[in-house]
């Protein structure tokens, strides 16, 4: 391998960075922990084939990942969902007609709340049964509501997203003076993102024809057995008395959530230690998240009395678990590729970024279609952005650029969408690229970064 160590460093960084790509796509083809794993592959390439030193996965992140999903998966597995879920029909059935502009900001504040999209697909058939039943377009809600769950991951606290981004910022070698922890973040993204959310329903409620003017739509109708299909039976959760246990599991995680941004918010709250510097300061807020969250899931899992099994059986925990191990892979592999390289990409990138800020959310925006992650983009980018120069305030500004993975339509939740639209109006097109999601996606995730940079401005971080 002498061959490879012997070529210049501009050759040896384009091969890095195929080889990198390759594992990427190849990862996120195969679905679930291969992402992570691929980045094993990537991994000896570079050291024994390059002889690049291995980088550093960051731990830290993984960790709070880790606390951030048991809470979530305890919190689902005592039912304390379902009262969320059930909280959010009622809000929808009531006003029918202006579905396409209320299931994006309900599926988006599940989102904020739970920390995770997932939670969408529970909401899916009833966004549909309450379009169809009211000869509303079934893709005008299904496509936004899509988009919106996880545009608002970037939003929520306890998303693997925020924690991510939140943990690099702080743990920066030159932070931003102004930025203290989480709170700061959000402050940023949740006005960015519900913005975003909100030219995504007003698009929406104008897409496409309506059903009664839809030549294939009607001509689909003259088929009984499709006409059965498409209007079949309501979906619902409100003929379900949940107990006053799953009420209780959902305010002891929403209680914990308040807390971790009061104490986020005000660092006098946090207890002080001595660090290696012999300075004294607040506990991280990487931490206070890791205690919270493993408090949170602690009380719900002995006062609920749910059964430990589940915990790890549904499916916050599994995505949570796969999000974990794409972050340990992406990251080691990434930070160990571009540590060796920084002179050079400082040199060569820092300069265009710097000039046009605008290019950094580009860069992250594609990114996060290669990994299918907002977290493992969000890992792979933000340390190599800091190196390079990138100011803080920028990567504040553009954190909603992390969402990328509509472009095609290959992400789960867009999946699920199209399986429960009965009326087939959600839909891939012929060449792929021409879905139901790309413009939703592309129209909430451009305004939140304008947004995320005014907003920021306004903050003194830009």
């Amino acid at each position: 391998m002498d061959f490879l160590m012997n070529l210049n460093e501009s050759t040896q960084f384009f091969i890095q960075l195929l080889i990198v790509l390759i594992c990427l796509f190849y990862g996120a083809k195969k679905g679930g922990v291969a992402l992570g794993m691929l980045g094993g592959i990537g991994l000896i390439v570079l050291v024994y084939g390059f002889g690049v030193a291995p980088g550093k996965p960051a731990i830290s992140v993984m960790l709070t990942i880790l606390a951030v999903v048991v809470a979530s998966a305890t919190l689902q597995a005592s039912g304390g969902l379902d009262v969320m879920l059930q909280i959010a029909e009622k809000i929808l059935r009531k006003n029918p007609k202006y579905v396409s502009i209320l299931a994006p900001f309900v599926t988006c504040t599940l989102t904020v709340l739970c920390g995770t999209g997932h939670v969408v697909y529970t909401v899916l058939p009833i966004i549909y049964d309450i379009a169809i039943k009211n000869g509303i377009r079934p893709e005008r809600p299904m496509a936004a509501s899509t988009i919106a769950c996880q545009m608002g991951i970037i939003a929520s606290p306890v998303s693997v997203a925020v924690v991510t981004l939140t943990a690099f910022m702080l743990d920066s070698s030159h932070p931003l003076a102004s930025f203290n922890g989480y709170t700061d973040l959000l402050k940023i993204t949740i006005p960015a993102t519900y913005i975003g959310v909100l030219a995504v329903g007003i698009f929406s409620m104008f897409r496409g024809k309506d059903l009664d003017k839809d030549p294939i739509f009607q001509e689909k109708l003259k088929n009984p057995e499709f006409k059965n299909y498409v209007y079949g039976n309501n979906a619902t959760l409100l003929d379900q008395k949940l107990s006053k246990t799953k009420w209780a599991a959902m305010w002891i995680f929403l209680t914990a959530i308040a807390i971790v941004a009061i104490v986020g918010y005000f660092s006098e709250l946090r207890p002080a230690f001595t660090n290696a510097k012999g300075v004294l300061k607040p506990m991280s807020m990487t931490d206070t998240i890791q205690i919270f969250m493993l408090l949170a899931g602690s009380i719900i899992l002995i006062f609920c009395k749910v059964d430990a099994n589940k915990i790890s059986k549904n499916d916050i925990f599994r995505s949570g678990m796969v999000a974990m191990v794409a972050v340990f892979g992406i990251s080691w592999m990434a930070d160990t590729m571009f540590a060796s390289h920084m002179a050079m990409l400082k040199e060569s990138l820092g300069s265009v970024v710097m000039k046009h800020p605008w290019t950094y959310a580009v860069m992250l925006l594609l990114i996060s279609k290669f990994v299918n992650s907002q977290a493992a983009a969000l890992s792979a980018f933000v340390p190599l952005a800091i190196s390079i120069g990138v100011p803080l305030g920028v990567i504040i500004a553009f954190a909603p650029a992390c969402y990328g993975y509509y472009i095609l339509p290959t992400y789960p939740s867009d999946l699920a969408a199209i399986q429960f639209d009965r009326s087939e109006t959600t839909h891939i097109g012929k060449f792929v690229i021409n879905h139901s999601f790309i413009i939703p996606g592309l129209t909430g995730v451009i305004t939140s970064s304008i947004f995320g940079y005014i907003f920021a401005s306004m903050f003194g971080y830009l």
